[in-house]
């Protein structure tokens, strides 16, 4: 595994949003799959030693992903991705919130809007991702939810399957 990957987590409060840029040592065909198909999210999407299961997904303009993270004490977390625009192989967006099982949004909770952008290198993919909030106090409240360690720790997972030679 390459350890002179980029990483980079930004915070602009000013205009309500976080930056970040990964970059992963594989293909841009790989790192498309593993952000695009709910069998490979699954593997590491969740902060160890939380688990991510997806109830749902159809990735598709006007689609949507419904799953939950659950924790080693049996605690869940129900989210949604509704996508909205898919360029194949080039990036993708849409809206993320918390929801219940049914995949009911929960507006008490942060909603954001997601746009995941993949560029291929020589020896690698950087993934670009800008995460935009109405509302400063929803960027704040996420923050404090432990955003930042948690998809952190996620894309670290993502960078530990990538290495692992899956097909």
């Amino acid at each position: 595994m390459k350890t002179d990957l980029l990483m980079n987590f930004s915070i602009d409060r000013e205009n309500k949003r976080i930056n970040v840029k990964r970059e992963f040592a594989a293909p841009l065909s790989k790192v498309w799959a593993a952000w695009t198909e709910s069998r490979i999210l699954d593997q590491w999407w969740a902060p160890k030693p939380w688990k991510a299961t997806t109830k749902t997904m159809d990735f598709k303009e006007g689609g949507f992903w419904l799953y939950v993270m659950e924790g080693p004490s049996g605690t869940k977390h129900w989210s949604r991705a509704d996508y909205k625009e898919i360029i194949s192989l080039k990036s993708f967006s849409g809206w993320d919130a918390f929801c219940d099982e049914n995949g009911t949004v929960d507006t008490a909770l942060p909603i954001s809007f997601w746009t995941v952008g993949f560029s291929e290198k020589s020896n690698s993919t950087l993934v670009s991702i800008e995460t935009k909030f109405d509302l400063l106090s929803d960027l704040e409240k996420l923050l404090e939810m432990g955003f930042k360690e948690g998809f952190t720790a996620a894309l670290e997972n993502l960078d530990e399957l990538l290495g692992s030679g899956w097909e």
